[in-house]
């Protein structure tokens, strides 16, 4: 049985942190939130001695003493251990969930990069075709998820998690994208941010 109480370094933006914030709730299982500097250029020094990469999530399980996990796909999956309420246990409900979880985390990927371009990166050095490229893997995404989306339903699992995580980091940096477009999309993504695990997760307002 996972954890009754995690530990997580945190950032209020990342759409990662987020997705095991809303598993976690989901699951009942508390979640300690430790700050962090985390960025993308300057590493946070007090996260590298516990993760190479510097990078947020990073999780210890049983306090400092404890063992520590990263990235958000391991996390999660830890937490939904001897629960098997997020991750299906086999067969195609499970690929299905994971199938889902995988593009939509690439689709937050290809977000993250286009803010980076945005604002990271100095003026006279962005590169125009890659932000477009980025914003084609995102157009393609959505498009598929509008695809998926009558096979969405109810389920909560690690795969609707993954995609309603996905398409609030795209509200928060890039609203007027008009993925809404797709009606059925939209509306099953209005209903899944009401839940309690998705209000108590939001992002800040920029």
């Amino acid at each position: 049985m996972a954890s009754p109480f995690l530990q997580v370094y945190y950032s209020p933006f990342s759409p990662f942190v987020r997705k095991v914030l809303v598993s976690a709730a989901e699951l009942g299982i508390d979640v300690e939130r430790l700050p962090s500097n985390a960025h993308p250029v300057t590493r946070d020094a007090t996260i590298v001695t516990l993760n190479p990469l510097g990078q947020v999530p990073t999780a210890l399980i049983g306090g400092t003493d404890g063992d520590v996990l990263y990235d958000s796909r391991v996390i999660c999956e830890y937490l939904d251990h001897g629960h098997g309420k997020l991750f299906p246990a086999a067969g195609s409900a499970r690929w299905q969930a994971l199938r889902e979880q995988a593009l939509g985390d690439g689709m937050i990927g290809a977000a993250l990069l286009m803010r980076y371009e945005q604002v990271i990166r100095p003026d006279g050095m962005r590169f125009g075709p890659w932000f477009d490229g980025q914003h084609e893997k995102i157009l393609s995404a959505v498009a598929q998820f509008a695809r998926w989306v009558p096979d969405f339903g109810t389920r909560v699992d690690i795969g609707t998690i993954t995609v309603a995580c996905a398409l609030g980091y795209l509200d928060l940096r890039f609203p007027s994208e008009p993925w809404r477009e797709y009606r059925e999309l939209a509306v099953w993504y209005a209903a899944f941010a009401q839940r309690a695990s998705m209000l108590g997760s939001q992002h800040p307002a920029p």
